[in-house]
């Protein structure tokens, strides 16, 4: 299971580090230490918490975290969030991702999905064109 730290999750939450960091301080998202001693946010517990930080109106306006990579496409409106859903039918799979207070949801095959290996708690980008949202695995 993938693992975030307080800057990623802050940067897919749509707020700055310093909100993450008081979140994770109060006790709203749990966190735990890896072996260098940084605080890590499971992947399952971000995407949960993501949901309901939306439904609840709680996010904020603030700056992402660094650790930004560079990706190249003609599509312009990209949602970087995290994977708060997988439901995989025999062809069609239907996939949603919470970018800060916006939900998206994809509907592409079930072969995309399992050649992406997208499943919940995965960093991954929306990126939404006319009709169409396509999803980048980070």
């Amino acid at each position: 299971m993938q693992s975030y730290t307080i800057g990623q999750a802050a940067r897919l939450l749509g707020v700055s580090p310093d909100t993450a960091r008081r979140w994770a301080d109060a006790g709203r998202v749990a966190t735990h230490r890896d072996e260098s001693g940084r605080r890590l946010i499971d992947g399952k517990d971000l995407a949960a918490f993501s949901v309901e930080l939306a439904k609840t109106g709680g996010g904020g306006s603030g700056g992402g975290g660094g650790e930004e990579d560079v990706s190249y496409t003609s599509v312009r409106n990209a949602f970087p969030g995290i994977v708060t859903a997988v439901k995989l039918g025999d062809i069609a799979a239907q996939v949603e991702i919470q970018a800060g207070p916006h939900r998206l949801v994809s509907l592409l095959t079930r072969e995309a999905v399992e050649e992406l290996g997208l499943e919940v708690g995965m960093e991954a980008t929306a990126r939404v064109k006319s009709t169409n949202v396509h999803i980048d695995r980070a």
